[in-house]
């Protein structure tokens, strides 16, 4: 009867700790929206975006896809007011449209890095939000500042015949 006692005992202490010692979080798989921080005189927009990878180097440069392609398609909503809410195309599944032309276009180190600097990254890091990064089991999700340089996004679409004049 002792040993009866003993086991149930142990089993309920293994289960018990096992459900207060492996929680798990599900704040990494939340989806940021990409957040403006402020308008440059340029034309450029300095974002705040978030990124997903299997590593840091990964999800920044996940991030830097996700601004550009918010200023592209989605336009940015959340942020400052004046900021640049519009996106840049408005044609209707333009990103299915032209598939050709944007996967060559956001290949890790393709043309958009070209639009993408992270000059303000510095600048703005003392201002840093509490979950500047997150993880999981299987990846990291980190928030990075970027200024994406919408004018001149603007005109190599226009030169490509992608954004009509």
């Amino acid at each position: 009867m002792r040993l009866f006692r003993y086991l149930m005992l142990t089993h309920l202490l293994m289960l018990l700790s096992h459900t207060l010692w492996a929680q798990t979080s599900t704040s990494a798989y939340y989806e940021y929206e990409v957040e403006c921080l402020g308008v440059e005189l340029d034309g450029s927009q300095t974002l705040r975006a978030w990124g997903v990878g299997r590593n840091k180097s990964d999800a920044v440069e996940q991030a830097k896809k996700n601004a550009v392609r918010a200023v592209l398609f989605k336009g940015i909503r959340r942020g400052l007011a004046g900021c640049n809410t519009k996106p840049l195309i408005f044609e209707v599944n333009a990103e299915e449209k032209y598939e050709d032309y944007f996967n060559v276009f956001f290949l890790d180190g393709g043309e958009y890095s070209n639009y993408v600097s992270m000059k303000d990254e510095k600048r703005v890091s003392l201002f840093k939000k509490d979950k500047e990064k997150e993880k999981s089991k299987h990846f990291v999700k980190y928030g990075v500042t970027v200024r994406v340089l919408r004018a001149d996004l603007k005109k190599r679409l226009e030169g490509d015949n992608v954004l009509q004049k």
